[in-house]
């Protein structure tokens, strides 16, 4: 992929709170903040870093199943409800499964290189504890082919990570690699502890490891993940400004207040085929290729990563598939530190899906605005160290069971 040929900027992120179990206020018999409740939240936490709804000139909105779980669609007709400064602006919704939130940063970007638009709001947004989660389950694994599904596990995309780890098991082994994914859990609770808008900030179990290392059960779920494996369902929206240096400068925002996206790697496989290798994600390693080479530069330059956890054994091969670990030796990695936070490279800083949250539109909106807040020194009690000679980050979100693939090469302004 070539180099991008103007510069584009991001800048004042927002979080909304991750919702759901786990959290103190979160009931399910409770009324909850809805749709155009977290949209509006994300969009105005923007819009007041930018100096108002004059200084957007788009907007676009990554969303999966609001359709089914909202019965809401036509997403993009809710961002003007967020200011009157929006209302007949251009404004469109975007939808690939869990990668909606970074393919609306993709769209933004794009825009900002096509010199129409110098400044693009863009929000990610999911609110999905509306079901029980059996119902959620088979709404989500709409992600999936629709013939496969038929065929397969009451808990969809539970079952196709379980099928994941345990080819892992059998070609890598099971015992390292599940003390591993056990550690990738330890690494995101404590993670989201630091941080206030986690799903998991009030957790307060005592040994983490002994948790994440219960046995699967799979009379009740599925057979090689237990539920600690898996990301929980979220509401939650995320919501991030993307500038050209024109645009920054109109909404009165310096440089070093911003981080700059000089690599993209958008990848898209068949949804029809399964993996022809199981223990790889395969597309993830091609979106990430393109991104690396698009931005010029080899992992070794990466400061810290945000990647798609929406299940441990899934961090483990994109530690893989990243390049920074030999096939077999993601285990191996972790288990050496080097993705906690004082490791070498520090991975999901805020928790990742399994510690934030994982609203699926809003989880590729929530990793850039993470690599926003730890590049330029916002990340509060959640900031880690950022060598002067590894000034990069990268975010890869999934869609599917590595079907959908954006990663985002950051640079500190």
């Amino acid at each position: 992929m070539n180099k991008l040929r103007r510069n584009v900027y991001m800048t004042a992120g927002y979080n909304t709170v991750s919702m759901g179990t786990g959290r103190k206020e979160f009931h399910p018999k409770k009324s909850r903040p809805g749709l155009e409740d977290y949209i509006r939240e994300a969009g105005r936490g923007v819009l007041q870093q930018v100096g108002g709804a004059g200084n957007i000139d788009e907007g676009v909105i990554g969303n999966f199943m609001a359709a089914r779980f909202n019965s809401q669609g036509n997403l993009a007709a809710l961002i003007p409800a967020i200011d009157e400064g929006l209302q007949w602006k251009p404004c469109t919704r975007v939808e690939g499964a869990c990668c909606s939130g970074a393919l609306a940063l993709t769209a933004g970007i794009k825009s900002v290189l096509a010199e129409t638009a110098d400044v693009v709001l863009a929000i990610g947004v999911e609110v999905q504890n509306t079901v029980k989660a059996i119902y959620g389950a088979d709404i989500l694994a709409t992600a999936g082919w629709s013939r496969e599904r038929k065929a397969g596990h009451a808990y969809f995309f539970p079952g196709k990570f379980s099928d994941r780890a345990g080819a892992y098991y059998e070609k890598y082994g099971r015992d390292r690699t599940r003390k591993a994914m056990a550690r990738w859990y330890r690494n995101a609770i404590e993670n989201a502890r630091l941080c206030p808008t986690a799903q998991e900030y009030h957790n307060t179990s005592a040994d983490l490891d002994a948790v994440a290392l219960a046995e699967p059960d799979p009379r009740s779920f599925v057979d090689h993940l237990n539920v600690f494996d898996c990301s929980k369902v979220s509401d939650g929206a995320s919501a991030i400004a993307i500038a050209s240096a024109d645009g920054l400068k109109r909404a009165g925002i310096p440089t070093s207040a911003a981080v700059e996206i000089v690599g993209i790697g958008q990848v898209e496989a068949d949804l029809t085929c399964p993996p022809s290798d199981p223990t790889r994600l395969e597309t993830t390693r091609r979106a990430v290729q393109c991104a690396l080479e698009s931005a010029g530069i080899t992992v070794d330059r990466l400061a810290t990563v945000e990647t798609h956890d929406c299940f441990t054994i899934a961090g483990i091969l994109a530690v893989e598939a990243i390049g920074l670990a030999d096939p077999g030796k993601g285990p191996d990695f972790v288990l050496d530190g080097q993705t906690a936070r004082a490791g070498h490279v520090p991975f999901n800083t805020t928790g990742g899906l399994i510690g934030w949250g994982h609203p699926t539109g809003a989880t590729g909106v929530h990793q850039a605005v993470t690599i926003w807040e730890q590049l330029t020194g916002r990340a509060d009690r959640n900031q880690i160290e950022i060598p002067t000679d590894r000034p990069y980050a990268l975010s890869v979100n999934m869609g599917g069971d590595d079907k959908t693939l954006v990663a985002l090469v950051y640079r500190r302004g």
